[in-house]
């Protein structure tokens, strides 16, 4: 499959069945082929990653607030919670 986004071309493998499902999405937009929904899935996967990055710099700058009892505390969770997972 050929992918055009701002004229740069890629070529990726899909299953028969993603490729058909793909082709049942355009037809029901009324798109030919089904690059723009690629393109979107993309956009959307990329958003995704970012946002949780976002979240995950956020959660990293709190760390600095705590006072040591909380801080100890919280230490103290997380490693009975890990002890706890399988």
């Amino acid at each position: 499959m050929h992918v055009h986004a701002h004229g740069m071309r890629t070529t990726i493998e899909l299953s028969d069945e993603q490729r058909a499902e793909l082709l049942r999405i355009a037809g029901e937009r009324g798109e030919k082929g089904f690059s723009r929904i690629v393109q979107e899935a993309i956009e959307e996967y990329l958003r995704g990653r970012k946002a949780a990055a976002d979240r995950t710099k956020a959660a990293l700058a709190v760390l600095g607030t705590l006072s040591e009892p909380s801080a100890a505390r919280l230490e103290e969770t997380v490693r009975e919670l890990r002890s706890s997972w399988r």
